[in-house]
């Protein structure tokens, strides 16, 4: 069954990072996800969502 909710290990995989680093990214509130019995899930929308609005937001700055 393909499922659009990831784990932290998937999101760190999708996002190339280090499974801790994505871990403080989602703590800190950076990158959209919520808890399941104590364990992070992502959507996949919602983070390719984020890319988009990082990437929109370094472009607007001349980051790009």
């Amino acid at each position: 069954m393909d499922t659009d909710i990831m784990t932290i290990r998937e999101v760190a995989e999708y996002l190339k990072l280090a499974e801790k680093t994505a871990y403080h990214l989602a703590a800190k509130g950076t990158i959209p996800g919520f808890k399941v019995g104590g364990a992070w899930r992502f959507r996949r929308s919602e983070i390719d969502k984020w890319i988009e609005r990082q990437s929109a937001e370094q472009a607007r700055r001349g980051e790009a």
